[in-house]
């Protein structure tokens, strides 16, 4: 054998292998074997279709590269390894659980708590136990898709940042009554700005605060406090109530007597003015001569109006000329009239 002649026996091999390809194919006759060839190429070619559910969108990728974006309903792609396709779920709402872990789904749920995510600091060095889920969707499935590993994680990582965050700004009682809904909306604000940052492709639609407590050794103390509260609080509020009540009626009190004193007041000018009339009248009368007609009337006048409440003894001269009466027993007369 020449020097310069290398013998290589995986050529060798490959020719054997052929050879014995082309005898199966002489065997079956050239027409089956193209037919079988022709099978092959067509369950490879079948590979391609797919389909795209009714909330979903495909991201059709060629060799890993995002080259289309396709609807929901029956699509087609050529075959792996050429090009494949990742579905994403635009329309579902997912949730992040911060602080505890649903073990098991409705309608007979059950929950474990987390102890090392729920606990958190307010900003008078105080500790809270916060439970709180995070709801959000797909507004872009590319980026969602392929600029992000792990979208869950993410989610739940930021959410915790920007909820602690939040938390310590306010002081304990507040974080655990009055101001809740007041972090979660912050809180909401800031996850969204911060997922925009990171081109995350998601939209957070609600931080809801599921449960907020004291932590667990403090419990009692924490009661003791917030009954002393309330026990002030209703005794501030039966406070105001009183006043409420007894203000209102001393005001109407007050403004009762004032205006009895406003009638009296315009009752006695208005009975004087009468008077001062009647006497200018009287008077100019009296002046034009008739003294003697005006002091008779003045007269009667006075008669008519101290007569009717006294008791009255009438002196009457008899007809035949007698004088009056010359005994009057006054005793019989006391308390009637004659």
């Amino acid at each position: 054998m020449p020097d310069n002649y290398d013998f290589d026996p995986r050529e060798e091999r490959s020719n054997t292998d052929w050879d014995r390809l082309k005898s199966k194919f002489k065997r079956f006759g050239d027409k089956t074997g193209w037919i079988v060839i022709g099978l092959v190429v067509v369950i490879y070619l079948l590979q391609g279709i797919y389909q795209v559910g009714p909330a979903e969108v495909g991201l059709v990728k060629r060799f890993g590269k995002h080259v289309r974006t396709v609807n929901s309903g029956l699509n087609y792609h050529v075959p792996p390894p050429i090009e494949s396709v990742k579905k994403v779920n635009v329309r579902a709402v997912r949730k992040i659980e911060i602080g505890y872990e649903t073990v098991s789904p409705p309608p007979n749920p059950r929950y474990r708590e987390d102890e090392a995510e729920a606990l958190m600091l307010t900003g008078d060095d105080n500790i809270v136990h916060m439970e709180l889920a995070v709801q959000f969707t797909v507004i872009d499935p590319e980026l969602f898709a392929f600029n992000i590993i792990d979208p869950h994680s993410l989610v739940k990582e930021a959410a915790e940042a920007v909820i602690r965050q939040e938390v310590v700004k306010h002081e304990v009682e507040q974080a655990l009554t009055t101001e809740r809904a007041e972090i979660a909306s912050n809180a909401l604000d800031d996850l969204q700005r911060l997922l925009e940052m990171y081109e995350a492709g998601i939209n957070i639609e609600a931080i809801k605060v599921q449960d907020a407590k004291p932590p667990e050794p403090v419990v009692p103390a924490f009661d003791d406090v917030t009954s002393a509260k309330e026990d002030k609080q209703t005794k501030i509020n039966q406070a105001e109530a009183y006043a409420n009540d007894v203000i209102p009626n001393a005001r109407g009190q007050a403004a009762e007597i004032v205006n009895q004193a406003e009638a009296t007041k315009a009752e006695r000018v208005n009975e004087a003015e009468g008077d001062v009339s009647k006497f200018l009248q009287v008077l100019e009368e009296y002046n034009r001569g008739s003294q003697e007609v005006t002091r008779r009337r003045l007269y009667m006048e006075t008669m008519e109006e101290i007569l009717p409440g006294m008791d009255k003894v009438l002196l009457t001269q008899k007809t035949d000329g007698s004088s009056v009466l010359k005994l009057l027993n006054l005793n019989e007369l006391d308390g009637g009239s004659q």
